[in-house]
């Protein structure tokens, strides 16, 4: 079995189009495609079921850490109940995410980014302190050429390295934490104690720092320099102007603490000094001068961050595809889409295949067949599908007795040489059926009776 470096086991094709072209490969006759479509119809349905329950689990468990949440709880949970709560939901967050076929991220490599710039030419900081935990996933590590605007009309092309997907997931310390750090609580862009989750597109490496709420942001060395060298120009010759009337009050506070000999040797005509007028004129022309100076440059200043904040907000704005609750959502739709496609892809070769095969060389075949047929060269991960159908067991035949539903078959199994093999079409579908049926028992007198009836989910 190969194993490639430069190849993730993300199939970037919808299950309807891996169904379809499965169909079209000419491997089965007009009885079995429709069988075939059949199987895979099921198969589907009770994936989407299975992860149903799974999405479920993460509802019930995210309320306490969702930021967004308009609902109340009847009663509060106990801390153990809390932290219980907290495991659960991180649990099927990484669960979903490698059934989805993304990797995790090493927290290294997220800290490596902090102070680095690729798109966004800003200087930053994460206090990764604040966090209880943070966990992070990709898919797709590729590389990007781009052209980034630099001085009038003149742009610069270059090379970076993106994530074409990556989720995030932070868990703030609680407010205790934020406050002993003498933090004004209000004035944080989150809400100690709750998670935050996001979902991502085409982020440079570089650039993941962003993505955190806690991110400060400053202008880098090469702006500053922009921005106080045309400051610096323009203040002298303000001074230089001013220098007269400064003189002069300079002169008058020295006359009023009997200081004669300092006022005669800033060469100051004593008479001008003794003018009370003149000096309040220069006073207040002095004031009013530096005064403007300094709210034109405050004013440049907030302008240039605000400049600063509006590259990060488009930048992320229209990258991102899910917040929170929503991420899960979404990743669960991945994820049931992932392991459909994988489980359709082992059968139908092992259907197909003139001769047996064992799992190296179906993961080869596999591979090799997506890449004929469509281009796509990908890293299967053929232990996954494998252990499904080998898990997934039912009757073989379609009203089987009692006594024959006791010998349930996998719809995969191995021989003694270590070779797979799958059921045929006809009792795979009754296996699956036979699933299917049994996902949820009714124990009780009948299912509309007086008696209760208790839901078991298989």
């Amino acid at each position: 079995m190969a194993v490639y470096k430069n190849r993730e086991a993300f199939i970037p094709h919808s299950r309807t189009d891996i169904i379809q072209l499965c169909l079209q490969d000419g491997q089965l006759s007009a009885t079995s495609a429709e069988k075939f479509k059949n199987f895979c119809q099921i198969l589907s349905a009770y994936y989407h079921f299975r992860f149903h329950k799974t999405q479920e689990t993460i509802k019930d468990n995210y309320a306490p850490f969702d930021p967004n949440t308009n609902v109340q709880p009847l009663t509060q949970p106990t801390f153990d109940q809390y932290k219980e709560m907290e495991l659960k939901v991180v649990d099927a967050f990484k669960h979903i995410l490698e059934r989805a076929n993304y990797i995790p991220l090493p927290a290294s490599v997220v800290q490596e980014s902090v102070g680095k710039a690729s798109l966004i030419d800003l200087k930053t900081q994460v206090d990764f302190e604040d966090f209880e935990l943070f966990c992070c996933y990709y898919q797709g590590d590729i590389s990007k050429k781009i052209s980034v605007k630099k001085l009038f009309f003149w742009e610069e092309e270059k090379i970076i390295d993106v994530f074409e997907r990556i989720v995030l997931l932070i868990k703030f310390k609680e407010e205790a934490y934020f406050s002993a750090k003498k933090v004004k609580i209000e004035e944080l862009k989150f809400t100690p104690g709750k998670m935050y989750v996001y979902f991502y597109k085409n982020i440079p490496k570089l650039d993941i720092d962003l993505l955190f709420p806690n991110v400060a942001t400053s202008m880098n060395w090469k702006d500053r320099l922009l921005f106080g060298i045309p400051a610096i120009g323009a203040a002298i010759p303000l001074l230089l102007k001013t220098l007269p009337n400064l003189l002069l009050l300079i002169a008058a506070i020295l006359l009023v603490l009997n200081a004669s000999s300092l006022v005669e040797s800033l060469h100051v005509e004593q008479e001008k000094v003794r003018n009370v007028l003149p000096i309040l004129v220069a006073t207040l022309s002095l004031g009013m001068g530096l005064g403007g100076f300094a709210f034109k440059q405050y004013t440049n200043y907030k302008n240039k961050k605000i400049k600063f904040q509006k590259d990060i907000t488009d930048t992320l704005f229209f990258k991102n595809l899910a917040n929170n609750a929503g991420v899960f959502q979404t990743l669960i739709d991945i994820a049931e889409e992932e392991e459909c496609k994988e489980i359709i892809l082992v059968y139908y070769h092992l259907l197909t295949s003139p001769t047996p095969l064992n799992p190296e060389q179906l993961d080869s075949r596999i591979e090799s067949w997506m890449e004929k047929k469509l281009g796509t060269k990908i890293n299967f991960d053929i232990n996954g599908p494998l252990n499904n159908l080998e898990n997934i067991r039912g009757k073989a035949q379609r009203n089987a007795s009692e006594a024959d539903s006791a010998h349930q078959k996998p719809l995969l199994s191995y021989d003694n040489q270590g070779f797979c093999h799958v059921l045929p079409l006809e009792n795979a579908l009754a296996v699956i059926d036979d699933v299917w049926d049994n996902a949820f028992q009714y124990n009780g007198i009948a299912l509309y009776g007086g008696s209760a009836s208790a839901l078991k989910f298989h």
